[in-house]
């Protein structure tokens, strides 16, 4: 039970060190090991009127958080630095260098979810790929593949 419990206050401190991710309302839960991400619906988050689909834009930016928070778990979680329970930060955050988009179909109206798996976690760089759904998790609605530049460890 406290192992649950830590593993929720550890997520809670990374969310809370991400700004973005309350700006935007997405939300993130532990599964295990792994994260789960969802993206709930408001009317802001259309690009398209005439359809309706979500922005590309809000698609985009879910996808790059759900990376970049499932590498920040993966730190947090396997015990490699990261925010401690007290909410202590890591001296520096992985940095996005590139991230590449496939648009597989609009996303509607309704809530979206996401999940990522890091293919590829060196000292120097990381490689994440992402993906996004709504009604199937089989018929995904976007995919990205993230490159971050990781923090330096001193010491």
């Amino acid at each position: 039970m406290s192992e649950i419990l830590n593993r929720d206050v550890l997520l809670a401190n990374l969310m809370r060190n991400v700004p973005y991710v309350a700006f935007m309302g997405f939300e993130f839960s532990a599964e295990g090991e792994a994260l789960a991400a969802k993206m709930p619906y408001r009317p802001n988050l259309i690009g398209n009127p005439a359809l309706p689909a979500l922005h590309g834009g809000a698609i985009a930016s879910f996808l790059e958080m759900t990376a970049f928070m499932t590498l920040g778990w993966s730190r947090i979680w396997m015990g490699d630095g990261g925010i401690s329970a007290q909410g202590e930060v890591w001296p520096s955050i992985p940095k996005t260098i590139d991230l590449t988009v496939d648009y597989m179909r609009s996303g509607k109206p309704q809530e979206t979810f996401a999940s990522a798996r890091i293919t590829r976690a060196g000292r120097r760089f990381a490689t994440v790929h992402a993906t996004a759904w709504q009604e199937d998790r089989d018929r995904p609605i976007a995919d990205a593949m993230c490159h971050f530049l990781m923090p330096r460890c001193d010491g």
